[in-house]
């Protein structure tokens, strides 16, 4: 009987006892509590999670700078990279929605993600460049 339990009792969330932890907050909690703990190793590259969150706020300046803001969408054709991962940071930080391609879709299932989500901003690494530029072609 949930109402019997003494723990349940006057426990209704309140800014003093209850914040939820999302992945922005989580992000600079960890860049403040451990901010010299590695939270990237990808190859011989090392960022920490205070570089890990300066990249993010970075690539969230970046956006805003260029008009990017709530309710916008950002594209990422990237592979797993540390530039990926800072996308699903940085992207969000400004208010923009991230819509990540899948790298092994066709040009044309591209084009037609990228109308129909009415992106704004597409960031790809030069591996993509061929299929991205098919894409464009068929925007």
């Amino acid at each position: 009987m949930a109402s019997a339990n003494p723990y349940n009792q006057g426990l209704d969330r309140n800014p003093a006892n209850f914040a939820p932890l999302t992945p922005l907050t989580f992000l600079e909690r960890s860049a403040s509590v451990y901010p010299h703990r590695v939270s990237v190793i990808h190859g011989t590259r090392r960022f920490t999670w205070a570089d890990s969150y300066a990249r993010c706020r970075r690539l969230a300046s970046a956006l805003s700078r260029r008009g990017i803001g709530v309710g916008d969408t950002v594209s990422v054709m990237l592979a797993n990279t540390p530039e990926m991962y800072e996308a699903h940071f940085g992207v969000p930080m400004c208010g923009a929605v991230l819509n990540t391609l899948n790298t092994r879709l066709d040009a044309a299932a591209i084009a037609f993600m990228l109308n129909h989500g009415d992106v704004k901003v597409l960031i790809t690494d030069r591996e993509f460049a061929g299929v991205i530029a098919q894409a464009h072609d068929g925007l």
